[in-house]
């Protein structure tokens, strides 16, 4: 134990040496080892054999005893050198791959910063246009956000926020300026609805947070296939919106206007409807058993026999007969059609 201690210690006071320091005493080693071997190699066979050498009776054998001991001796010279040379070359190799590694993480932290620099102007290019006056110019900030954050996930949440305030900022709901008719056919602007676009489509990423689009005018919207799960459009105005295939879940409508939204095969598996108007709401082949809401909110909206109702609900008489209703006026219309 105590030698080890000391064999340890050596070690480290080696290891600790100047560079200059443990050239010089490589150097002596090597010259002491030389001094060894080539002193083994001439009074070797005299020491180690002297006995056998010097036997008057073993004279012709003592040429071939010498002989043998001084080949033994460069065989293991010649093994010890080769050792020392694979020693060294493996220590070599070890530093160049190091030396290597390094450069290689240098380099990629450069790549990384020259990287976050192009995002950062790219980014900031697509704010500036963004602001901009001209239609054109806020439809290619919009869509060179899209590509910033397909590019870079540690954007995506600003990217998504921004837009998000973009469509809040530019499409509010009020309800107390809005004179347009339930007959006419009111549509978001050119840019919020790219907006809207994007965000449905975004990338498939774990997200913390909840889209904000509360209280937003986002009637006669196109969000067919829109990935707006877990989305906050509290009182958002979605009248006459297309909703079909667009994925609700778990979002919070609470008090918004579905008045005439298509929401055909339309995800909402835990939304809140609480309070949403649902006035000729086009619910067909949707599942609402795990959505919150009352039964005196579907009673005006166009439910079907394949529309998939909370046990409770399909067995109310007013449900039922709102169902008979609905499929009695789809057979009709199929009909008017047909002739």
């Amino acid at each position: 134990m105590q030698s080890d201690g000391i064999a340890a210690t050596a070690q480290a006071k080696l290891l600790g040496m100047e560079p200059k320091t443990k050239r010089f005493l490589t150097w002596c080693y090597g010259i002491g080892g030389a001094v060894v071997f080539i002193a083994a190699l001439i009074w070797g066979p005299w020491l180690f054999e002297g006995k056998h050498v010097r036997d008057d009776t073993l004279a012709p054998s003592a040429g071939i005893i010498v002989t043998g001991f001084r080949t033994m001796l460069v065989a293991l010279g010649a093994g010890a050198v080769a050792a020392l040379g694979l020693h060294y070359t493996h220590k070599s190799h070890k530093q160049t791959e190091a030396l290597f590694e390094h450069t290689r993480e240098k380099d990629r932290e450069q790549a990384e910063l020259t990287r976050e620099g192009q995002v950062t102007e790219r980014y900031v290019g697509a704010i500036k246009l963004l602001a901009s006056d001209h239609l054109t110019e806020r439809l290619g900030g919009i869509y060179a956000l899209e590509r910033i954050m397909r590019d870079s996930a540690k954007d995506h949440t600003t990217v998504v926020e921004v837009l998000a305030a973009f469509v809040r900022q530019h499409s509010p709901w009020k309800p107390d300026v809005a004179t347009e008719s339930a007959e006419l056919e009111v549509r978001p602007a050119d840019d919020v609805q790219a907006a809207l676009t994007v965000l449905g489509r975004r990338p498939e990423r774990q997200e913390a947070f909840r889209i904000d689009l509360r209280r937003t005018d986002l009637r006669g919207a196109d969000l067919q296939q829109a990935r707006l799960q877990r989305t906050d459009m509290t009182k958002a105005n979605l009248e006459g919106a297309n909703l079909a295939r667009a994925d609700l879940a778990k979002a919070d409508l609470a008090g918004a206007n579905l008045d005439r939204a298509w929401m055909l095969f339309t995800s909402v598996d835990g939304a809140i409807l609480a309070g949403a108007s649902l006035q000729d709401a086009y619910l067909r082949k949707i599942d609402l058993r795990t959505a919150s809401l009352r039964v005196d909110q579907l009673l005006n909206a166009r439910i079907f026999g394949i529309t998939y109702l909370p046990s409770d609900f399909a067995d109310d008489e007013r449900i039922q007969a709102r169902i008979a209703e609905c499929e009695a006026a789809l057979r009709s219309g199929w009909n008017s059609s047909a002739t």
